[in-house]
């Protein structure tokens, strides 16, 4: 279970990703990075910063605030 804002980004990210029917690639091309990244934000490999959390956040279609809370079993959209 994620303990803090950076393990609930991380799973948040993937869950909503997921939500969508995304793959990372896919997310990558959005974002115009390499899936790679993509790999090692979910897995908390990578720290993110405000910058990339908005990003995501446009990306996932979704509040940035949402993806630094606990995860819920399924992240609703909202603007």
């Amino acid at each position: 279970m994620p303990q803090n804002l950076h393990d609930f980004f991380c799973t948040n990210v993937r869950r909503r990703r997921l939500e969508l029917g995304m793959t990372q690639a896919q997310l990558a091309a959005k974002l115009g990075v390499a899936p790679a990244y993509i790999s090692e934000i979910e897995g908390g490999r990578n720290s993110p910063t405000i910058t990339t959390i908005d990003r995501f956040a446009e990306a996932l279609q979704i509040n940035g605030a949402h993806l630094l809370t606990p995860p819920l079993e399924k992240i609703s959209q909202t603007g």
